[in-house]
């Protein structure tokens, strides 16, 4: 096996060190088996490995998918680099092994209902008599405006909380009312349009709140969401974390008890761009490299059917 080449092939390809580790691990344990060439491997041979997994070593569908995905980017690879004409492991599926926890996926009057109430609640109305420093209340307020822009983003243009993080003051256009995401290892790269009820959020934010976050950096920061400054009575730092993001799904889950994660809402958002734009603008919107990915968001459109006919035909 041409290790080397198979690795490059898979940096580029964004597949992280862990996942090429254990791709790699997959394949020599296919070759193994194999005992032989594997530029003459069939669709057959491919198959008989499968089953092989299966009865001898009892494994479940999902890990010999594991497999399956291990091997197709393997020949895949081969293909690509002109070593054989045919990649044996093309249209090979094993069924039972994409069944998807389904959660409440929200309409888009319903995001915004929900982003509309954590507004009031939590930002423009909150209660910080609580804290007993003039300097917690500052904080406060820089905290607060900073993350109604950040679940405004998950509301509205549905990134990951990854992608999020990952903004610059760059990626910003408030001229032309839009935001660039840039690309990962699990995304393309792609320009969402703003809202118009966004773009004074983000006015606000741009001349008011992160001027005066700007003030606690200690380097030169050009990230579009700033780290809260420390305070000397306190012993850690906040910052942009997981713990922001967890903070915040407390926050909204008391507004609506059907709320699970941020996934939940990017879903949301996902499939109204299904329904509203089509497959392909849906992809590009949601950053999916492949087609397929966007595809698997159909379910929750046809789970929303399927309630629409009880409704009207509930015999």
């Amino acid at each position: 096996m041409e290790t080397k080449e198979f690795i490059a092939y898979m940096e580029s390809k964004n597949h992280a060190k862990r996942t090429q580790e254990e791709y790699l691990k997959l394949v020599e344990k296919f070759l193994k088996w194999y005992k032989m060439d594997e530029i003459n491997c069939t669709k057959k041979d491919v198959l008989d490995y499968l089953a092989y997994l299966k009865n001898h070593t009892k494994q479940q569908n999902a890990t010999r998918n594991n497999n399956l995905i291990a091997l197709n980017h393997y020949f895949a690879f081969l293909y690509q680099s002109g070593q054989i004409i045919e990649n044996p492991c093309a249209f090979l599926k094993i069924r039972g092994t994409n069944k998807k926890k389904l959660h409440k996926i929200y309409t888009s009057d319903e995001l915004d209902g929900i982003f509309d109430n954590y507004y009031l609640l939590f930002v423009r109305n909150y209660d910080d008599s609580r804290y007993r420093h003039e300097k917690q209340r500052q904080y406060s307020i820089l905290y607060r405006e900073r993350n109604a822009i950040i679940t405004s983003i998950l509301f509205n243009q549905g990134t990951t909380t990854k992608e999020l993080q990952n903004i610059e003051l760059d990626d910003l256009d408030l001229i032309k009312a839009t935001l660039k995401i840039q690309s990962g290892k699990r995304g393309n790269s792609r320009t969402l349009p703003l809202k118009s009820t966004q773009v004074g959020l983000f006015l606000n934010y741009l001349q008011t709140i992160r001027p005066k976050l700007l003030e606690y950096q200690t380097i030169e920061n050009n990230k579009l969401f700033l780290a809260l400054p420390t305070v000397s009575y306190k012993k850690t730092k906040k910052e942009i974390t997981a713990n922001v993001f967890s903070y915040l799904a407390r926050q909204i889950k008391t507004i609506d008890k059907q709320f699970t994660n941020f996934g939940q809402i990017r879903s949301s958002v996902i499939s109204f761009w299904i329904k509203t734009h089509g497959l392909r603008k849906a992809q590009y919107l949601a950053g999916h490299r492949n087609i397929s990915t966007t595809e698997g968001y159909l379910l929750n459109n046809l789970d929303d059917l399927t309630d629409d006919i009880n409704k009207l035909h509930p015999f």
